[in-house]
């Protein structure tokens, strides 16, 4: 008889989790009434594409959606058994995956990380979006220097994006997972477009890893805003 590990870490079990995860995620989404910033945030993306989504780790969940259609986008997802769930739901909303990890520890390797690295910056030049957390593993809200030099490589923006919801599950765990519920109010906000320069030295890549930061914080805080606003509702996403 398999264990609950064992049955968890099946192949067909993962796919049929993240299937369902796909279809519950777009009735969030569909049951959300959304008020976005800037207006027309989401309508500018193929004017500037491709561009590197920033978000934080835990508030993700519902970043499928801010796709225009005609677009192509890809994702950072973690090689853990929880990450292929995630990829499994990701690609069914229309997002590719890309496995790996980025880390600031001796693993970098082990975790994938110089592949999925040089796979972001290979998608970059093939013209598809790309989507990855930006706080270090396991340091909720500090901002690495993974996204940063990737954008200095590419020579794309980093746009910083969040997503919130007014009726939520916060968990208690270091990244603050939050599971979006249906039927309630949200906000979805993006920020200014964050350039670093190809000859930027290490200086200037620790004020362009503080922007991130920064910006992100800013995002997050007022998607949550909008979200828990009281009364009324936006035009919906």
């Amino acid at each position: 008889m398999l264990s609950t590990r064992q049955l968890a870490r099946a192949r067909w079990v993962q796919k049929a989790t993240g299937l369902a995860a796909a279809h519950y995620l777009r009735l969030v989404w569909h049951t959300t009434r959304f008020i976005t910033e800037p207006a027309d945030a989401f309508e500018r993306i193929p004017k500037h594409a491709p561009i590197i989504v920033a978000m934080w780790h835990g508030q993700h969940f519902l970043m499928p959606f801010i796709k225009p259609p005609g677009l192509r986008a890809k994702v950072l997802i973690s090689r853990h058994r929880d990450g292929e769930i995630n990829a499994v739901a990701a690609e069914r909303l229309g997002v590719e995956a890309i496995r790996g990890s980025g880390t600031h520890g001796a693993d970098f390797a082990k975790k994938g990380g110089v592949f999925a690295f040089n796979a972001i910056l290979a998608a970059l030049k093939a013209g598809y979006n790309v989507a990855l957390t930006a706080d270090v593993p396991k340091v909720a809200r500090v901002a690495g220097l993974g996204i940063v030099k990737i954008a200095q490589l590419s020579g794309r923006p980093i746009y910083p994006m969040a997503i919130a919801t007014s009726r939520r599950i916060e968990i208690d765990n270091w990244d603050r997972t939050t599971v979006n519920l249906p039927f309630g109010r949200g906000g979805r906000v993006a920020g200014a477009p964050i350039h670093v320069p190809a000859d930027a030295d290490d200086a200037t890549l620790e004020l362009a890893r503080k922007a991130v930061e920064e910006a992100l914080n800013a995002v997050t805080s007022r998607a949550y805003e909008l979200a828990d606003r009281s009364g009324g509702g936006g035009a919906r996403g």
